[in-house]
């Protein structure tokens, strides 16, 4: 297997005639990494792993693999290897014939197929299952046949087009973690597309968030999540209540908000957006379900909230709490099922309270539809 080669777009742009489908993306992907591109349907992800895999020619800008500039190799010359949502099998091949029909094509012996076949089996924890045909296979068996017959031509980076979205949820959930350990084992880069934030952020090292062919935002996982760059962002992964309105003041990385309804708020500002948000910007802030708390006081505050509940739902381990928000928008509050009931009657008003830690403020922009 490769140690990991890095992956750089430089100043990439793809362009259908007049239709700009990616538009000046700068990734750098290290060696080794499991990186995701998180976005929408139609947002340019797929369109960002065809110029990678050689199936598409940038209009504008490089891609480099391992250093080196792709321009004018096609997808047999490339170090890569690419596995879509439907997986190809070949049905009246042996699963062990499937995994190593790389090998076939180059000429090796049926022994040294073999071998490499079972190697991979291992690899994927399907030990001596190689005899079976794929029909005899579950979804999520099949699914790792499909990535050991990829890993089996020894790429460098392993391209994954939405490979878990035809498998039902807890089957999905299981192959993340499957998936995170055998490019763990293997070690080398993954550049994964998916429109589902909780497999973007529970395998990947980093993610980049794409609307509508621009990248928003490249971060962690867990930055992604608390320290989101632009509304889209906050808005896409994840669920946040949203209070709009304009700065009245900045201070120390922290801004007050005066927003339409619920008065002047106290927010942390978002660390990419420091350098961009002044006094009179209009600007959002974004407060988790999980952020909210009850609060004892009755008066509203730069960190309190009163607001009338619309209706509650049980969910198990949470209570979700919805409020009448602004411009008639729903807020929600999540409460952690500790055992005592906490359904409230419409109607009934309750003071909100967050840290202003935890929410954050972005300049105004578009939020995800999704």
């Amino acid at each position: 297997m490769g140690s990991g080669v890095g992956v750089d777009l430089q100043d990439m742009w793809i362009k259908f005639g007049d239709f700009v489908a990616v538009r000046e993306a700068n990734v750098n992907i290290k060696g080794g990494e499991f990186f995701s591109f998180l976005g929408p349907s139609g947002c340019g992800k797929t369109t960002i792993l065809r110029a990678v895999s050689g199936f598409l020619e940038p209009s504008d800008g490089r891609v480099l693999i391992g250093g080196n500039d792709m321009v004018g190799k096609g997808p047999n010359e490339r170090p890569t290897a690419l596995i879509f949502q439907n997986l190809a099998l070949f049905p009246l091949m042996k699963v062990w014939e499937n995994i190593a029909f790389s090998m076939e094509v180059r000429g090796a012996s049926t022994a040294e197929r073999r071998k490499r076949a079972d190697e991979l089996l291992d690899l994927i924890a399907l030990p001596g299952q190689g005899d079976k045909l794929p029909s005899e296979l579950s979804g999520g068996q099949k699914q790792r046949v499909a990535i050991a017959r990829a890993l089996c031509a020894e790429p460098d980076v392993l391209l994954l087009d939405e490979p878990l979205s035809a498998l039902d949820l807890k089957l999905r959930q299981h192959m993340r973690t499957e998936l995170r350990s055998i490019q763990q084992r293997v070690g080398i880069t993954f550049i994964y597309i998916t429109h589902d934030q909780g497999e973007a952020l529970t395998m990947s090292d980093s993610v980049a968030v794409m609307k509508a062919g621009i990248i928003d935002q490249i971060a962690d996982g867990k930055s992604i999540y608390d320290d989101p760059s632009t509304a889209f962002v906050a808005s896409f992964v994840g669920e946040n209540n949203v209070f709009r309105g304009k700065v009245s003041s900045i201070s120390d990385g922290y801004a007050i908000v005066d927003t339409n309804r619920t008065g002047k708020l106290r927010s942390r500002i978002a660390t990419d957006a420091r350098d961009i948000l002044n006094p009179g910007d209009d600007a959002m802030i974004f407060i988790r379900p999980e952020v909210l708390e009850l609060s004892e006081q009755k008066t509203a505050s730069d960190t309190r909230i009163i607001a009338n509940v619309h209706h509650s739902e049980f969910e198990g381990q949470s209570y979700n709490v919805f409020l009448e928000g602004s411009e008639g928008k729903e807020m929600k509050m999540a409460l952690v099922n500790r055992g005592e009931t906490q359904l409230f009657d419409p109607g009934s008003e309750l003071t909100l309270q967050f840290s202003a830690d935890r929410a954050v403020v972005v300049p105004a922009g578009e939020l995800a539809s999704e």
